[in-house]
């Protein structure tokens, strides 16, 4: 079985072909992208597979693109970290889907479903899917895979103190104190969170507003807040983010 994984985290699409291997010692993955525009020429150019595992959000927009831009008759399943992602992607013909991080008895059972569809059945509709690029773009990151050790784990949004950026890195804190590296810059977070919960209060830091202890002035306009494992250096609101932060907790 010729398989393609289109994911653009690099540790999930890694993790992924390790446990398609383990699923089904036949098959192989003839390519991987991390692209909407790299999969979509690959596939113009004659890329051919029997199943693509397809993750819903990639770098440079939704993976519903790709079957817009080029005719595609493979069956998929869909790989999100996004509940809301994933439910709608069920629905629109796809064979399964998996919530990251995919575990190894949720592969067997989608691809046991794979092997049991109809040939008949397996043309995908996507660009019949009306709107939802737009729908899907107002649904929020529930939960965020991380690294530990060897291996995957996820963290719950609720269980995020702050993201914060050092030396080039962006790391997760976790109300626990644990921290953990993720594939996102702030900016790239800043579309993934809830607003309501998160927010960007300076250019190193987000924070979650269930963690915020004690809010003082500081000098030239700025805020400092209290949290817990939040250094004291990265804890200043900077002065044109002021404004749009006392709005935020006025909620």
């Amino acid at each position: 079985m010729k398989t393609v994984i289109i994911e653009d985290e690099k540790l999930s699409a890694e993790h992924l072909a390790t446990l398609l291997k383990k699923a089904d010692p036949t098959a192989t993955v003839e390519a991987r992208f991390d692209t909407v525009k790299r999969a979509a020429e690959a596939f113009e150019k004659g890329l051919r597979a029997d199943l693509l595992f397809v993750d819903i959000h990639l770098a440079d927009g939704l993976s519903f693109d790709i079957f817009t831009k080029t005719e595609i008759d493979t069956p998929v399943i869909f790989t999100t970290a996004y509940d809301e992602y994933a439910i709608k992607a069920f629905k629109y013909n796809s064979i399964d889907y998996l919530l990251k991080p995919i575990g190894i008895a949720e592969l067997k059972t989608a691809l046991e479903k794979f092997r049991k569809l109809n040939p008949n059945q397996s043309a995908i509709k996507l660009k019949e899917i009306p709107g939802i690029y737009e729908t899907m773009k107002k649904s929020h990151k529930s939960r965020f895979m991380v690294k530990m050790g060897e291996n995957l784990a996820s963290v719950k949004a609720e269980e995020v103190a702050h993201f914060i950026a050092e030396e080039g890195v962006v790391l997760l804190a976790t109300t626990g104190g644990k921290r953990y590296a993720v594939d996102y810059t702030l900016d790239e977070l800043g579309d993934m969170i809830d607003p309501a919960a998160f927010f960007r209060m300076n250019r190193k830091v987000i924070v979650n507003i269930n963690t915020i202890q004690k809010i003082s002035a500081y000098f030239n306009g700025r805020l400092k807040i209290t949290c817990p494992f939040l250094p004291d250096a990265d804890c200043i609101v900077s002065r044109e983010r002021v404004n749009d932060f006392k709005k935020w907790l006025d909620g």
